[in-house]
C-alpha cells in the first residue's frame, strides 16, 4: 500500500497545479445577452459642463466624445415587400449601430435629500428594466419614498402619499435630450423622476410612424422638398447620412405615405415622425440644436428659470444651491447601458462644483472654462442592494455618508461589474481554494514520503 501513496500524491500535486493554471486567469467578465449583461470596453467617459442664466433663462451646455453621432432612434427597412423595424434596444450596443445618443441631467433642490449624497442610485429601485432580474412587467426609474417597502417594485405607496410627496417637491426633475427624437427639432424631452420615469404634462416631441392594420409606416420623406421619398440603408450604415441633410421626419419634410411607390429593397423611413411638443413637456430647447463633429457632441440647452410647473419642474432662483447628476448614451445603447456620474453641486452666482455665472443679454458667451465630470458605466447596483447586508458601506449609507466620500468613479464602475458577476466571482474563487488545497496536501504527502524514504535508505 506504501508503494503507493508517493504516485496519488504526486498525481494530487501535479492535479492541483493543473487546475490552478487553467483557472487562474481565465476571467468571469463574458458578456451574456440572456441575462440582461454587457460590459462597455470604456468604463468611463470624460463629459464637460457649462452653465450660465440671466435674469428669465438657464442654460447648460454639453460637450462628451462619441466616435459616430447617434442621430437615428429606429427605422422601418424595405426588404422583399415589407417593412422591418431595425434599431431596437438590446442589452449593450444595437449590432447596427442604430439608437440615439443622448445626455440627461436629474435636478433637484434639495426636496430630495437623498439624491445629493448618491445621486441616480437612488433612482435605481429592484426590478427595473435590464438588470438580470427585471420584473415581469416593465419598471422604470422610481424613488424609494413611493413604495412602501425597500425592494418592492410593486408595493405602491397609496395614492393619497403619493400626492402629498410630489406636492412637497419630491420628485426629481429631468432633462433628457435625445439625438433623434427631440434635437431636430430643437427641444430637449422634459421628464421627471417620482413613482416612475414619465414624461411632463403635454405632447411630447415624438410619435410613432406605423399603421398597424396596413403594416406600413404612416408618412414618407416628401419628394418634393427633399429629392427623396426615403433614404437608404448602405448611406446609413457608412455614416453618409449626417446632420447637414433631411434625415428626420419633421413636419416640414414629411408626406403621406404612398403605398404603390416602386419601393426598394434598402430602402429606409424613420420609424418615428417629428412634432411640436407642448405643455410643460415643452419647457426646455435645444437652441441651435446639438451638434456632432470631430468626434464630439456639443449641446446647449435652455430652459426658464420658473416654468410656472411646480410639480412638473424643479423651479431655479438666483443664488439658489441645486443638486444635478448627469448620463449619456453613446455607441447605439439604450436602457441601462448609459454613464452616468456622481452628484453635483450646481451653484447659481454662488461657488460650486457647477458655477452658473449670471449674464445679461439673450444668450450667454461662452468662454473655454468647463466643469470636468467623470462618468462611469454603474453596472447593475440597486439602492435595494447598497442598503442591504450584502454592501460593506450599508452603515455607512445609513449614517447619510456622501458616496464621494468614500469612492470615486473608476471604483464604483468596478464595484458595478463584480456585482454583475457575483456568483461568477465566488465559484471562481472557491475553485481557486480548492486547486490550493488539493496541490498543498498532495505536496505535503509527497514531501513526507520522500523525507521518509531518504531516512529509511
Amino acid at each position: 500500500m506504501n508503494k503507493y501513496i508517493l504516485p496519488v500524491a504526486s498525481a494530487l500535486f501535479l492535479g492541483g497545479l493543473l487546475v490552478s493554471w487553467v483557472t487562474h486567469g481565465t476571467g468571469v467578465v463574458v458578456n451574456d445577452p440572456a441575462r440582461n449583461i454587457s460590459i462597455p470596453e470604456t468604463l468611463t467617459v470624460p463629459l464637460q459642463v457649462q452653465a450660465a442664466y440671466n435674469d428669465e433663462t438657464m442654460f447648460f451646455r454639453y460637450r462628451w466624445p462619441a466616435d459616430r453621432p447617434g442621430i437615428f432612434h429606429d427605422v422601418l427597412v424595405y426588404q422583399d415587400g415589407a417593412w422591418q423595424v431595425r434599431g431596437n434596444a438590446v442589452p449593450g450596443s444595437n449590432p447596427d449601430g442604430l439608437h440615439e445618443d443622448r445626455v440627461a441631467m436629474m435636478l433637484d433642490d434639495g426636496s430630495v435629500p437623498e439624491f445629493g449624497r448618491y445621486g441616480g442610485y437612488i433612482t435605481i429601485g429592484a426590478g427595473l428594466a435590464g438588470l438580470t432580474d427585471e420584473a415581469p412587467e416593465e419598471v422604470t426609474k422610481y424613488l424609494p419614498a413611493t413604495r412602501n417597502r425597500l425592494g418592492a417594485w410593486d408595493d405602491m405607496a397609496p395614492e393619497d402619499v403619493q400626492a402629498r410627496l410630489r406636492e412637497a417637491g419630491y420628485f426629481l426633475d429631468l432633462w433628457h435630450w435625445r439625438g433623434g427624437r427631440s434635437n431636430p427639432t430643437g427641444y430637449s424631452d422634459d421628464q421627471n423622476i417620482g413613482i416612475e420615469r414619465a414624461g411632463d404634462g403635454g405632447q411630447s416631441s415624438y410619435g410613432t410612424n406605423w399603421d398597424k392594420e396596413s403594416s406600413q409606416p404612416n408618412v414618407m420623406f416628401n419628394p418634393e422638398v427633399t429629392g427623396f421619398a426615403a433614404l437608404r440603408w448602405d448611406d446609413i450604415m457608412a455614416g453618409r447620412v449626417t446632420q447637414d441633410q433631411a434625415y428626420a421626419l419633421t413636419p416640414e419634410v414629411s408626406a403621406p405615405f404612398d403605398a404603390d411607390r416602386a419601393w426598394q429593397n434598402g430602402d429606409v423611413i424613420p420609424r418615428r415622425t417629428l412634432r411640436q411638443p407642448d405643455g410643460s413637456r415643452a419647457d426646455i430647447t435645444a437652441p441651435g440644436k446639438g451638434r456632432w463633429a470631430d468626434g464630439y457632441w456639443d449641446v446647449t440647452l435652455a430652459r426658464a428659470l420658473d416654468t410656472g410647473a411646480p410639480q412638473d419642474d424643479k423651479i431655479l432662483r438666483d443664488l439658489g444651491m441645486y443638486d444635478v447628476g448627469f448620463a449619456i448614451h453613446r455607441n447605439a445603447t439604450g436602457g441601462r447601458w448609459h454613464y452616468v456620474s456622481l452628484p453635483q453641486r450646481l451653484g447659481l452666482g454662488r461657488e460650486a462644483d457647477i458655477t452658473a455665472a449670471h449674464f445679461s443679454g439673450p444668450q450667454p458667451q461662452w468662454g473655454d472654462a468647463w466643469t470636468d465630470v467623470t462618468l462611469f458605466y454603474p453596472g447593475q447596483v440597486t439602492w435595494p442592494l447598497l442598503n442591504s447586508k450584502a454592501h460593506a458601506g450599508a452603515e455607512r449609507i445609513a449614517e447619510g455618508v456622501p458616496v464621494r466620500f468614500r469612492h470615486t468613479p473608476e471604483q464604483l464602475t468596478n464595484y458595478g461589474i463584480e456585482v454583475e458577476f457575483t456568483d461568477q466571482i465566488r465559484r471562481q474563487w472557491l475553485l481557486t481554494i480548492l486547486a490550493g488545497v488539493v496541490l498543498i496536501a498532495g505536496f505535503g504527502v509527497a514531501l513526507n514520503r520522500t523525507v521518509s524514504a531518504t531516512k529509511g535508505a
